[in-house]
């Protein structure tokens, strides 16, 4: 079983390499965003969405409501 931290993308730091900062309760820290990126959902358009963070990785977006429980 992985354990899965949720934090909110706060801005893009590099898009090429897909690294944005998560905002992961009140501590900010970079995170690689390959696996929820696609081209319908652009390394762009993921500011202010929720994630699942695991060692270093978003592996799923999350709403709001699931990110609190």
């Amino acid at each position: 079983m992985c354990l899965g931290i949720p934090g909110q993308i706060v801005e893009i730091v590099d898009e090429a390499a897909k690294l944005a900062m998560v905002d992961v309760g009140g501590v900010k820290r970079a995170v690689n965003i390959a696996f929820i990126v696609n081209q319908n959902h652009p390394v762009a358009s993921c500011i202010g969405n929720w994630v699942l963070v695991h060692v270093g990785f978003a592996m799923v977006r999350i709403d709001e409501a699931e990110a609190e429980a």
